[in-house]
């Protein structure tokens, strides 16, 4: 099952199921985000395909259409990132580098490099802009596969885009947290799909498109399955003698990674697309 929020709904998540497409918010017992939906799960010991389940048999359904308005799907607390857990993202990484053997070392390390992305006002879902630093000269999107935590417990998947600066963070590794977290560094969506519809993350299709000026300036794809590190280690790393708040999302790397010589300019259209989840779509401005 996947959950979303739209722009025409007020109050309520949005369920799509092979049944059809409902509003949770109209339920007997309303769920009015992704987040109340998780709490309503742990409280319950249940799922939240189970949950969403039951309130979908009192629900309003919509048009199948609607999910074209499809926005931010879950409100995090914060979204961190895990990097340098692709071989390809490695070699990115060494290139870009003035010190280019850390990222060796953390590519074969046991502890994997996790660090904080986005406060919630920083982030923007699908259909509004991502941001490129106006001080950067070598911007990149970076499409990766987020895991949904619920109290530090997967409970759903969604697609990242992990905005980035290579000309910055190429000057300097400890330049890293302006390279990575700025306005509108992160986008999230369109929709979060349940740990249960997703089955086995690590086997799951990605492809990315850039276009600009009516013409596509890069195309790539990949699968998940060649993530050097598992989400659930990630998810361990993240959470380890640290205080995750209530909701939260984790970016798990990236392994489609445009030329050297390509960088991004305002007017770009970024599309990412992951099975089981959707695609996410943002343009891009100067920030």
């Amino acid at each position: 099952m996947q959950y979303y929020r739209l722009d025409d709904t007020a109050d309520g998540l949005v369920a799509s199921t092979d049944d059809g497409v409902f509003d949770l918010g109209t339920a007997e017992t309303p769920i009015g985000s992704f987040r109340a939906l998780a709490a309503a799960a742990a409280r319950s010991g249940s799922t939240i395909d189970a949950i969403a389940e039951a309130a979908i048999e009192t629900s309003d359904e919509l048009p199948a259409g609607a999910l074209s308005a499809a926005t931010l799907p879950a409100r995090a607390d914060e979204v961190w990132a895990a990097g340098v857990t692709y071989e390809i993202s490695e070699q990115a990484r060494e290139e870009e580098s003035s010190e280019p053997d850390i990222y060796d070392h953390v590519y074969d390390a046991e502890r994997p490099e996790i660090f904080f992305k986005a406060t919630p006002n920083r982030t923007v879902g699908h259909g509004e802009s991502v941001g490129i630093r106006e001080d950067s000269t070598w911007d990149v999107p970076e499409p990766e596969l987020g895991v949904v935590l619920y109290r530090g417990e997967p409970v759903g998947y969604t697609i990242g885009n992990d905005m980035s600066s290579r000309s910055i963070e190429g000057e300097n590794p400890l330049y890293l947290p302006q390279a990575k977290v700025y306005d509108r560094c992160c986008s999230i969506g369109p929709s979060v799909a349940s740990a249960d519809s997703i089955g086995d993350p690590h086997d799951l299709e990605m492809r990315m498109s850039i276009e600009r000026d009516g013409g596509t300036r890069f195309e790539g794809s990949t699968s998940t399955d060649q993530m050097k590190r598992s989400c659930e280690e990630l998810t361990s790393y993240l959470t380890r003698h640290n205080a995750v708040p209530e909701l939260a999302v984790l970016l798990t790397g990236t392994s489609l990674v445009p030329e050297d010589d390509f960088t991004l300019q305002e007017g770009d259209t970024i599309a990412i697309e992951i099975d089981g989840i959707g695609r996410l779509e943002n343009d891009v401005i100067v920030v």
